[in-house]
């Protein structure tokens, strides 16, 4: 039977006893983390809208993909196919993009403190002591190997540190989905603006020429003796005062069609040869699905954004709080030394350490216990933010709905008297050449058919850019990310 010599047993024990010691602290690390386990904040929300929900809208909860795709319900190629090249092209969401990788990698740079760090290193040193000592003597060392360092997460301060880059990166991912709808919604809103103002140049192109009718007749009966002078300047302000809004409404519309290629990405100009030939204001769907509040408030990517960013802000007072704890770490070096190269490798050389090292700040003047309250009272601050945005995101959807309706009842009206004006204008200028009237009533009634087919078109426009607010508010536009998926090909893939 083989027996250990002293030395050989003396040396099992330490290794044992270091292998020992180094499992109670593994076992340690299965301690619960410190600091506050972050709870979702309750939020009582109303269960119905307190807008009414008519004229084509109902409390139905949307289907998501129609919802993510809500401007197909406008039946406009133009419009789709601008805003699929804004999802490819726009720079603020490359920019929100980038972001999510950052948030992304970011996260991976917590992760790694779970795992040993190991370095490898080589040294070659010449020391001459001081002749004054009484010895200068000169001294050659040559060191290589590796070194690593695993620090124990004991009281849970990485965990915490993860729990809150996790929670950063889903924030990042729904700031992506809050700039897509925002985009969204910009495109649709300057293309309905494009097709409103030229909308509105057709109704002015058309009034200055049953002007300047109007205007020539009035000259003419001028010359016979019929009228007086006053009807002449008369019909020549109005139809002066007409075509000087002309030009005001072309300014706007290249102005819209500019901001239309920025926000897809290219150089003011491009898109004038494709939107160039007036096309209709896209008309809204006889019937929207709005759902409810809770619906809106799950669905929102602000929302859900600020409670990722409060989520985040809770893991933070658990990383501060273990600063109050020792640190627990495992240190090994494995190499070789001597003091000439030919010497550095044989066996004798070998040089070794391993061992547990415990560190504990025992005083650090408050500043510990400050940290905690500093992120306490910035989660305090994410938690109010929070509940700011839900507020304001209800608020949003409920002048929406309101205004929706609000222009839908106004633009039946304006309807009606655009159509009595026109009808109106034709009398008066019958009634004016058979002598039955005065040119003022012709004037009268030339201005206001002007006047309401002018409101008609912005009230038309209005009602679809209400529609696509709607949309917005409710958070439509993007389709909720996956965990822990590539946000950004998704939230660009999604308008294609």
């Amino acid at each position: 039977m083989n027996r250990c010599s002293a030395p050989q047993k003396d040396a099992a024990l330490k290794t044992a006893g270091l292998i020992a010691a180094a499992l109670s602290l593994l076992m340690l690390a299965g301690c619960p983390a410190v600091g506050p386990d972050y709870v979702r904040p309750e939020t009582e929300l109303p269960p119905a809208w307190h807008s009414q929900t008519q004229d084509g809208l109902t409390p139905a909860t949307p289907e998501p993909q129609a919802l993510a795709n809500w401007w197909t319900t406008l039946d406009d190629p133009m419009l789709a196919s601008l805003i699929q090249r804004a999802a490819d092209g726009n720079l603020d969401l490359q920019t929100a993009q980038a972001r999510v990788r950052e948030a992304r990698a970011r996260r991976g740079i917590s992760q790694a403190d779970f795992y040993p760090s190991l370095d490898a290193g080589a040294s070659a040193t010449k020391v001459r002591s001081s002749a004054g000592t009484g010895f200068g003597r000169r001294t050659e060392l040559y060191e290589t190997g590796f070194d690593a360092l695993w620090e124990l997460d004991v009281f849970g301060g990485v965990r915490r540190s993860v729990e809150a880059a996790d929670a950063d990166l889903q924030a990042s991912q729904e700031d992506l989905g809050s700039v897509l709808v925002s985009l969204l919604a910009e495109v649709a809103l300057n293309y309905i603006d494009v097709r409103t103002l030229q909308t509105r140049i057709t109704v002015a192109v058309a009034n200055a020429q049953a002007q300047e009718e109007t205007y020539q007749l009035t000259r003419s009966r001028y010359e016979a003796g019929l009228t007086d002078e006053l009807a002449v300047q008369s019909a020549l302000y109005t139809l002066a005062g007409t075509r000087a809004e002309i030009p005001v409404l072309r300014t706007g519309l290249e102005s819209a069609m500019n901001r239309l290629a920025v926000l897809l990405g290219v150089a003011p100009g491009v898109l004038h040869a494709e939107l160039r030939v007036p096309s209709d204001i896209p008309v809204p769907p006889v019937s929207v699905a709005v759902g409810v509040p809770a619906d809106t408030i799950r669905r929102r990517p602000d929302v859900r954004r600020a409670e990722r960013q409060l989520a985040a802000q809770t893991a933070l007072i658990g990383v501060a709080t273990a600063d109050l704890y020792p640190r627990f770490v495992l240190l090994g070096s494995l190499g070789y030394e001597a003091l000439s190269t030919g010497d550095l490798f044989s066996s004798g050389s070998l040089a070794w350490r391993i061992g547990p090292q415990v560190s504990w700040r025992l005083f650090s003047g408050g500043a510990v216990r400050q940290n905690i309250e500093v992120q306490s009272a910035r989660q305090e601050q994410t938690l109010k933010q929070y509940q700011a945005t839900v507020l304001g995101a209800l608020e949003e959807a409920e002048n929406t709905l309101t205004a929706y309706i609000g222009e839908q009842a106004r633009r039946d009206a304006l309807v009606t008297a655009t159509q009595a004006a026109a009808q109106a204008f034709q009398l008066a200028r019958d009634q004016y050449q058979a002598g039955l009237v005065d040119f003022s009533e012709v004037l009268i009634a030339q201005r206001s058919l002007l006047s309401f087919e002018d409101q008609l078109a912005l009230s038309t426009g209005a009602v679809t850019a209400n529609l696509v607010r709607i949309y917005k508010s409710l958070g439509g536009g993007w389709a909720v990310p996956a965990p822990d998926k590539d946000a950004g090909a998704e939230a660009a893939a999604q308008a294609r």
